[in-house]
């Protein structure tokens, strides 16, 4: 057998970089394409009629349920992760726990595909921010799987397969321009042996099934003393070779590009809400300094003054402290395409 299943992963750039893709995809390739681009889970997404104008492979959305056949394209829709069914022959869509702040989300696909068809899949990364697919493509080849990343110096965004490229070792690394080729062949090669599925995957893939008996346990790595940005609950730690990430027990995973920027998001919002309360506390007190002066109560007025300058310093110190959090941050770019 074959290297049959196909799983893709985008986010910034990707559309081109998919379009590209589809352009040289045949229908004769002996192997269905699985696409996870990151989408705004509110948009209507055009992708699969824009890769099928872009070659001759059939594109369309996935159905929850649908056969799995060679020779087309599955677009997961927005909002949902694309899941490949117990047994390797059917579609699921599911929405599960958000992963990496998105849904639907690379590594959930790709560890689906890894735990349920092991060395027939190959999982390939793309252009993208921060680092969504880096724990999949580990998926796919503790699963038996091949990996290939774009090269991040043709990606108009790098953060992704750079990131990929760090967290495992590739099998291959290539430039679009390279990478129908290679896919062809590389789907035409006889697939290895089967291995034994390791347990965490297999139990993290039942969460992004949404099986809810998986969610409860203590599932994988050990507590990491930090809070989860979607739940508050704690984040525990995995530790995969190279790799560090986190997931909580209602299912939510981060790696760890995504759990910082995450994190700067939730500071950046809690520094917002207390920059917005000195300056309404500025106002109410501005308000009483003048009742307080109207009145000639001048030992209160003078109380309300100070009040109102302290106010208005510690907003002043928030907002300065917010630029100056989002000049440190790393580069997040974009989140996707989201009109797609």
């Amino acid at each position: 057998m074959g290297h049959d299943i196909i799983v893709v992963g985008a986010s910034a750039g990707g559309v081109e970089a998919l379009q590209r893709l589809s352009a040289g995809l045949s229908p004769e390739l002996p192997a269905a394409v699985l696409i996870v681009q990151h989408v705004s889970p509110r948009a209507r997404s055009v992708l699969p009629e824009l890769l099928a104008r872009a070659g001759p492979m059939p594109v369309a959305h996935a159905l929850d349920g649908e056969p799995i056949l060679p020779g087309r394209a599955y677009v997961a829709p927005p909002d949902h992760h694309l899941l490949v069914a117990p047994g390797g022959q059917h579609l699921l869509l599911r929405r599960g726990p958000l992963e990496n702040r998105t849904r639907p989300a690379v590594d959930a696909l790709f560890r689906s595909a890894a735990v349920t068809c092991g060395p027939r899949v190959i999982g390939v990364v793309l252009t993208g921010t921060l680092d969504d697919g880096t724990a999949g493509l580990v998926a796919v080849k503790r699963c038996g799987g091949i990996s290939v990343v774009q090269d991040p110096a043709d990606a108009v965004w790098p953060d992704m397969p750079r990131n990929a490229l760090n967290g495992d070792s590739p099998d291959h690394s290539a430039p679009m321009a390279l990478m129908v080729p290679l896919l062809d062949r590389l789907a035409r090669s006889p697939a290895g042996p089967a291995i034994p599925i390791p347990l965490d995957l297999q139990i993290e893939a039942r969460i992004a099934r949404q099986e809810l008996a998986a969610m409860g346990q203590d599932l994988v790595g050990l507590p990491s003393q930090i809070s989860c940005p979607d739940c508050g609950g704690v984040l525990n730690e995995v530790r995969e070779e190279k790799l560090i990430r986190f997931r909580c027990q209602i299912g939510h995973a981060y790696g760890a590009e995504s759990l910082a920027a995450a994190q700067a998001d939730g500071l950046e919002n809690a520094m917002a809400v207390a920059a917005r309360t000195h300056r309404d506390r500025l106002v109410l007190f501005r308000r009483m300094e003048t009742s307080a002066a109207e009145r000639g109560m001048t030992y209160s007025a003078a109380r309300w003054h100070q009040a109102a300058l302290e106010a208005e310093r510690s907003a002043d110190l928030i907002a300065d402290a917010i630029k100056t959090m989002r000049i440190g941050n790393l580069p997040a770019g974009p989140p996707g395409d989201s009109i797609v």
